[in-house]
């Protein structure tokens, strides 16, 4: 899997874990996140996680007296090798994990040929 990042190049971090040559999960580490938050798109074959945290509404007199929990946004691109797709995508416990398999078409998979 190739990336590319836009926005802050570590964020959010991430995980690659193959299961086998045809199953592969991203986990993402998006602690503070929503799924109304974030975006999952493909588009040919890259793959594009996108957040954005709605910023807190206050009482009318409430505001910030120190703010050190960034909201940030981020954007994060992946190319998928050939013939892999979505299969799904979850949220829990502020891990975000895609889950993606390879699926050959019928006509594109090895063909054995008997001999007669």
């Amino acid at each position: 899997f190739s990336t590319s990042v836009t926005n802050s190049p570590a964020y959010p971090p991430y995980n690659v874990i193959r299961f086998t040559d045809d199953e592969y999960t991203l986990q993402f580490a998006v602690a503070g996140f929503k799924k109304e938050d974030i975006s999952i798109t493909t588009e040919k074959s890259i793959l594009t996680i996108q957040g954005q945290m709605a910023e807190p509404q206050f009482e009318d007199a409430a505001k910030y007296v120190h703010k050190g929990i960034a909201g940030r946004k981020f954007s994060r691109s992946f190319t998928l090798p050939e013939y892999f797709e979505v299969d799904w995508a979850g949220l829990e416990d502020g891990i975000l994990s895609i889950s993606l398999i390879r699926n050959i078409p019928e006509e594109k998979k090895p063909k054995k040929i008997s001999i007669s």
